[in-house]
């Protein structure tokens, strides 16, 4: 069975410290996919690793038979919220409209067809009265609601979204988990870290266990296992009666 995402012998280090040592896995096409993992075991770097924004030591990644730079076009990926600048004086849909930017050439400019786009999938994240908003007056749940209607307005075919759910309202998460199992249901693949264990029966088709500079991946109900977790998980006792694995 071929698989859309392959990652082979991925090794990424920093100052010399092996963060993931020869990973590889394979994810079939329409999965949604949870990276979870204890704090710093490189989820965060994986993510990174795989879609070629930070060196890597070894190792190969192919996208549908691809490398990263045949389908950089077809790959959205939503950072931390942290990392962004959201002083940046830019509006709510100009902000969505850069989504349209990878498909328009180094020359073109956006015309109304790509401004209705990022409108409509504004509508889908439930942003569309703060289409005029700088993005530094929303809240943490509203932006990235934002940034995730910039990816779909990307049309793209990956999805790659680091750590959306972290400080965000309820309302907030409920909209874009759903909006994300749509997008699997389309055939398309997703790849989220997320910290919240209680969720990923709910959230998740696949995991990817990262820890000790190795991964673990599985389908949920097959690699939650009381054991598999007690070994990445050292510390979280109470994840057991949270997950009923115990």
């Amino acid at each position: 069975m071929s698989s859309s995402i392959y990652v082979n012998d991925l090794t990424v280090s920093y100052y010399g410290d092996v963060i993931l040592n020869r990973v590889s896995f394979g994810i079939e096409e329409g999965r949604l996919v949870g990276v979870v993992g204890p704090n710093g075991a490189g989820k965060s770097t994986l993510l990174k690793g795989m879609l070629g924004l930070i060196p890597t030591d070894h190792g190969t990644v192919y996208f549908n038979n691809q490398t990263i730079e045949k389908v950089r076009k077809k790959v959205a990926y939503v950072p931390q919220r942290a990392t962004i600048d959201w002083d940046f004086p830019i509006n709510v849909l100009d902000t969505v409209l850069l989504g349209r930017y990878p498909s328009l050439g180094f020359f073109n400019r956006p015309k109304q067809a790509d401004r209705d786009i990022a409108y409509e999938c504004l509508k889908k994240v439930g942003m569309e009265k703060f289409a005029k908003r700088q993005i530094g007056e929303l809240s943490g749940g509203q932006q990235q609601r934002v940034f995730l209607a910039r990816a779909l307005a990307m049309n793209a075919d990956l999805f790659f979204l680091d750590e959306p759910f972290v400080g965000i309202d309820i309302t907030s998460e409920e909209i874009m988990i759903n909006l994300l199992k749509e997008l699997r249901d389309e055939g398309k693949t997703v790849f989220v870290v997320h910290h919240d264990l209680s969720k990923v029966k709910e959230y998740f088709d696949d995991l990817v266990i990262v820890n000790d500079r190795q991964v673990e991946v599985g389908e949920v109900q097959s690699i939650l296992s009381t054991q598999k977790l007690k070994e990445i998980f050292k510390t979280h006792f109470a994840v057991w009666e949270v997950l009923g694995v115990g």
